[in-house]
């Protein structure tokens, strides 16, 4: 599945444009677009500073969400989080809501992966138990993340079979049967970051330094989130995540499945992108502590 286009194109001049209407103090400092992602672009402006633009108006609603509630929550988080300082308005060149926040240096943990294990299950596992907080009935609603697992059943069969020649299809069912007959989530919604995996997260001299890219910030079951244990960690560093979190027996197998689940979405993915070797690694992690 390739990146979507984008309905709007990003470059630096257009950044500037926007800077000079909105933002002259940062105007004349270097402007440089570092990244186009599924649903963003992501501009540096100088040393201390970034921009976060959509690409498409489906994203629009997802920055809005961004800019709502992660100056809310970014208190309470242990590691750093793009916090909107700044919301951009709609101009006659671009049409929707944009950010500028603070320039968090370091490398996608997909590119530079975290040196010491034990170290970042400590770590990550700090900050997934600091965010799921209960959320207020106003949170954004996600119909992919933070559902039902039972939910996500039709899409899982049909990522199995639309990938039946590149995966063992048979064990892969069977393993996914095993994980969505667990019991549902039965506590409150708790906040969720909704699109947990190692290109949302950043190192710096190998240590775990921030997570990015809230978009998918949601409410719902904590499962969702906690299957990045098995794209970030191995059999023998799993257990030291869940320590940190402090998880039910229940939670943690949907966290398996949720971790299945998306690990087929991700081998879709564009192979320019970390996505697809993410959901091999992450399969291969679930069927083997689970087939």
């Amino acid at each position: 599945m390739a990146t979507p286009a984008a309905e709007v194109h990003i470059d630096a001049a257009l950044v500037r444009n926007l800077l000079r209407e909105q933002r002259a103090d940062l105007a004349e400092l270097p402007v440089q677009v570092v990244a186009n992602g599924w649903d963003n672009s992501v501009v540096r402006i100088g040393d201390e500073w970034m921009a976060r633009l959509p690409r498409r108006e489906m994203a629009a609603a997802l920055i809005a969400n961004e800019q709502r509630w992660l100056p809310v929550l970014a208190p309470l988080l242990p590691l750093p989080v793009p916090v909107p300082e700044f919301v951009g308005s709609p101009t006659a060149d671009y049409p929707w809501s944009w950010s500028i926040g603070r320039w968090l240096p370091g490398q996608s943990a997909a590119d530079a992966p975290p040196s010491d294990q034990s170290a970042t299950a400590d770590v990550l596992g700090g900050f997934v138990h600091a965010m799921h907080q209960p959320a207020p009935p106003d949170a954004p609603a996600n119909e992919f993340r933070g559902v039902a697992l039972q939910a996500r059943a039709a899409a899982v069969g049909d990522r199995v079979a639309a990938l039946a020649q590149r995966i063992d299809a048979d064990r892969t069912s069977a393993v996914w049967q095993q994980l969505v007959a667990t019991p549902a989530w039965n506590g409150p919604p708790l906040w969720l970051h909704g699109d947990l995996h190692p290109s949302n997260m950043l190192t710096l001299h190998g240590r775990l330094s921030a997570v990015i890219d809230f978009g998918d910030l949601t409410a719902g079951d904590p499962a969702t989130d906690m299957a990045v244990a098995w794209m970030m960690f191995d059999a023998a560093h799993r257990p030291l995540f869940r320590a940190a979190i402090e998880v039910d027996d229940h939670t943690w197998r949907r966290a398996a499945g949720w971790a299945l689940n998306l690990s087929l979405a991700y081998l879709t993915g564009d192979d320019s992108t970390s996505m697809p070797a993410i959901g091999r690694a992450t399969l291969h992690e679930v069927l083997t502590e689970f087939g």
